[in-house]
């Protein structure tokens, strides 16, 4: 029943969306999976991370995606990090442009202020936002509830990294407790329940923690646990 899988350019880099590509039958029962991939990273060969968002190399990025991904469009195209090297407004003007050209359906940002957010709504219409935040890290509260006022789609990453911060753990496990479920699931459970405008993008590796994550989507918490979950200090 998982119809959206996020990826990026730089996962590998280049190898996910090519693995990605391969795998998806777009002309028969995978034509209504709604794919998602990024620009605006570079991953160099020492592991790191170099915001690059200079308008002629996310140009060249989404013909290198759509190449690799197998497709005449992309669902949603997210422009992955700000660079301060380059204007935001002409990072985001590429993809309106890309979104002009017909290469991209929707337009997304990722790690961006509600400012960012803002500017970038001035340009075109975007359609998510993806920010680390989770229930240890609520850094971007307010990130959120621009989403959720402007209904615009709110994709945490790092969904599971609360299980991680020792105050949070005790209490994602004793309300896993009484769920029969993992701390884990009760994260994610956390991030469906917090606001509607979320859609989870927990990572996985293995397909007994797909359906793990899955099985989250199922779970209830009452209005005391979720009060509880609240009360954590998010760091």
């Amino acid at each position: 029943g998982v119809d959206f899988i996020d990826t990026a350019d730089s996962y590998g880099p280049g190898v996910s969306e090519r693995l990605l590509g391969a795998e998806l039958d777009h002309d028969g029962a995978d034509s209504a999976v709604v794919v998602a991939s990024k620009a605006g990273l570079l991953r160099t060969q020492d592991g790191n991370w170099l915001p690059h968002g200079d308008p002629e190399f996310l140009q060249n990025q989404v013909l290198c995606s759509l190449d690799r991904l197998g497709v005449d469009q992309i669902d949603l195209y997210q422009f992955h990090r700000p660079d301060p090297d380059t204007p935001f407004a002409d990072s985001v003007h590429a993809f309106a442009e890309m979104k002009d050209a017909g290469q991209i359906r929707h337009v997304g940002l990722s790690n961006v202020s509600v400012a960012q957010l803002d500017e970038a709504q001035d340009i075109v219409d975007i359609a998510t936002v993806q920010n680390r935040y989770n229930v240890a890290n609520r850094e971007d509260e307010a990130v959120v509830e621009a989403c959720d006022a402007a209904d615009v789609g709110f994709m945490p990453w790092g969904p599971l990294y609360a299980v991680d911060d020792d105050d949070a753990r005790e209490v994602l496990a004793d309300i896993g407790d009484a769920h029969d479920a993992s701390p884990q699931q009760i994260a994610l459970a956390w991030l469906l329940e917090h606001s509607d405008v979320t859609l989870p993008i927990p990572g996985t590796s293995s397909v007994e923690h797909l359906e793990a994550n899955v099985a989250a989507s199922g779970l209830s918490l009452s209005n005391d646990e979720m009060a509880r979950l609240d009360a954590i200090d998010p760091q």
